[in-house]
């Protein structure tokens, strides 16, 4: 059976888990994509997820509060 794909597991390797719905600092190329598509900087990614936690959802709601800030 093919693990399945999501924007942050591209099937690279069956052994290497991740959760669609959580965000990791250690990842750099997960905190990059997150944070460009979230319009914000990977530092303000990483201060977002040591507030926040790494669930995906509530992250990107607090990207766009951040985003409507200014």
């Amino acid at each position: 059976m093919r693990p399945r794909m999501n924007i942050f597991n591209l099937g690279s390797d069956s052994s290497d888990v991740r959760h669609a719905n959580r965000i990791s600092t250690s990842d750099v190329d997960q905190l990059a994509y997150f944070a460009a598509v979230n319009g914000i900087t990977e530092q303000q990614a990483r201060d977002l997820i040591q507030r926040h936690g790494d669930n995906l959802a509530v992250l990107v709601k607090e990207a766009r509060k951040l985003r409507e800030l200014g």
